[in-house]
């Protein structure tokens, strides 16, 4: 299923979608997709699932300290898609977030099969642009899979063009320059570049700039389509290591405060 499905309804409710982010394998993999259900249950339109990466050169450090939880566990790509299809099974569009590498290693057109097989919607790829020499695109429009690019305030006015007519299913604005990682005040950089993106495309914008909470996600969804949370989340189970319910009860918590406050926007 398409993400756009899931901007639709939240727009026909007259609100933005919140998007959430685990690594697959995070704490392990039956985990993974315990925490990944927990979020849906609470208020998740959209669940993006990361392929955990040994390099990952865009992550700060609590997404990376999950993604080598993961590796460090034996997380395989079959794992990730094994999670795409648990939480497809829910009815909630689900998208890998990858770096392109193991993409690549994996086959490219074998992986949007065995995607599009778990029923995947599509794939998040922050460090390929549009205009790179690959069979990405063939391949999703052959399965059918949501194309997500990333725009950022350094983008110019014609590359945020280029890239918004290569997505398909929604564009992923990062308004922070930098790693990823929570933060205790949202970026003055994102509401421009929501509206150069807006001015280049139909296509429903989301937002991904370290929101951690209600108040953050109800500024954001004033001005956005969908707010996207990745390290809060990662953050909640991180600080219960030892205590599975208590990491899944502050995920819960902490997924209503984001989901209300795309509401009260």
């Amino acid at each position: 299923m398409s993400c756009s499905i899931a901007f639709e309804k939240a727009k026909a409710e007259g609100r933005a979608a919140l998007v959430g982010y685990l690594p697959a394998g995070f704490p392990d993999v039956a985990g993974g997709i315990e925490a990944l259900r927990t979020m849906v249950d609470a208020g998740c339109d959209v669940i993006e699932i990361g392929l955990p990466y040994s390099d990952p050169v865009m992550d700060g450090p609590t997404i990376q300290a999950a993604a080598q939880q993961a590796l460090e566990g034996g997380v395989r790509t079959r794992d990730v898609l094994r999670t795409v299809e648990a939480v497809a099974a829910t009815g909630t569009p689900a998208l890998v977030m990858t770096y392109w590498n193991p993409v690549e290693r994996y086959g490219v057109s074998r992986f949007a099969a065995d995607l599009a097989s778990a029923g995947g919607a599509g794939l998040i790829t922050p460090d390929l642009t549009p205009d790179a020499n690959t069979t990405w695109a063939e391949a999703a429009d052959e399965h059918d899979l949501d194309k997500v690019f990333l725009v950022s305030p350094s983008s110019t006015d014609e590359r945020v063009a280029m890239t918004t007519a290569a997505c398909r299913g929604f564009v992923y604005a990062t308004a922070v320059m930098g790693v990823t990682g929570t933060r205790t005040s949202t970026s003055d950089l994102a509401g421009p570049l929501v509206a150069r993106t807006r001015a280049t495309t139909d296509l429903p914008v989301g937002v991904g700039l370290g929101v951690s909470n209600g108040d953050q996600a109800a500024e954001v969804a004033s001005y956005a389509d969908g707010v996207i949370v990745g390290s809060a989340f990662v953050r909640a189970l991180l600080d219960h290591p030892d205590d599975t319910g208590a990491g899944l009860r502050a995920l819960a918590r902490l997924t209503e405060d984001l989901a209300a406050g795309v509401r009260r926007a």
